[in-house]
């Protein structure tokens, strides 16, 4: 039986990624934004963290994914 060479290629030794590139997928946490809980309404609020502006406020109690925490 012959020996077939194993020829790897340079993604095969890289750090995971999300495929398929370009599908508008985010990696990672988004920047300049910030999300606080409002409790009068016990809704999360995402916050523009350039102006200080609120932007926009989820229709669910779940926080938003991917947006940080104000402390």
């Amino acid at each position: 039986m012959e020996e077939v060479p194993i020829e790897l290629n340079k993604g095969a030794l890289s750090m995971a990624t999300n495929p398929p590139k370009g599908d508008n997928h985010r990696n990672g946490a988004v920047r300049d934004r910030s999300q606080t809980f409002n409790p009068q309404n016990e809704r999360w609020v995402k916050r523009d963290s350039d102006t200080g502006r609120f932007m926009d406020q989820k229709a669910d109690p779940a926080p938003f994914i991917g947006v940080r925490k104000e402390k």
